[in-house]
């Protein structure tokens, strides 16, 4: 009798426990854009250039890249599949240099040039990579506004076309899949 009286009163326990969170997805959504305090988010890239991302609704608008493809590459350098995404999307980024910018925005917090610097060349990864304060908040804003929610695999990559969302991907993806999204958003 006292085994099912405790194993009772642990459940009870448990579902009370459980139960005490009422955020709903929109609610976290809202959480979220309560933290935030401006639409511009600033990346800084190794060669200490700035882009600046503005947030206009659901759009993500690089003023300096109207016309251009951009893809944020939300990654991290210790992820395998990012480490092998990289040499495919330095080859995109050198294929359509005039009509595509790919951001690598490293989701790690304690990122120096250096370490930067040095996946870089291990990877191929010869695109823009930024490793910026922004970058965790602006990576959260982009999973938020496709839905993937704050707790998203990576690498997870967001293409847009003069800031309108184009297609998303999750995880390594072929390069032929992500070059045939690029000419159709370019055909826009």
């Amino acid at each position: 009798m006292l085994k099912k009286t405790l194993l009772l009163t642990a459940t009870t326990l448990l579902l009370l426990l459980q139960g005490c969170s009422s955020d709903t997805p929109q609610e976290e959504a809202a959480a979220l854009n309560s933290m935030i305090s401006s639409n511009e988010y600033t990346l800084r890239d190794l060669k200490d250039q700035n882009y600046t991302v503005v947030k206009e609704g659901e759009n993500f608008v690089l003023k300096e890249h109207q016309g251009k493809v951009v893809i944020y590459d939300i990654f991290a350098t210790w992820c395998p599949p990012c480490r092998a995404e990289a040499p495919h999307l330095a080859s995109l980024q050198r294929k359509y240099a005039d009509d595509l910018l790919i951001l690598g925005m490293t989701i790690e917090e304690d990122m120096t040039d250096a370490k930067l610097q040095d996946y870089r060349e291990t990877y191929g990864a010869d695109y823009t990579l930024t490793h910026s304060k922004d970058n965790i908040k602006l990576s959260r804003i982009i999973a938020s506004a496709i839905n993937v929610g704050q707790q998203f695999p990576i690498p997870l990559m967001v293409m847009y076309k003069d800031g309108k969302y184009v297609t998303h991907y999750v995880g390594a993806i072929p390069e032929e899949m992500i070059e045939s999204d690029i000419q159709q958003a370019l055909e826009r």
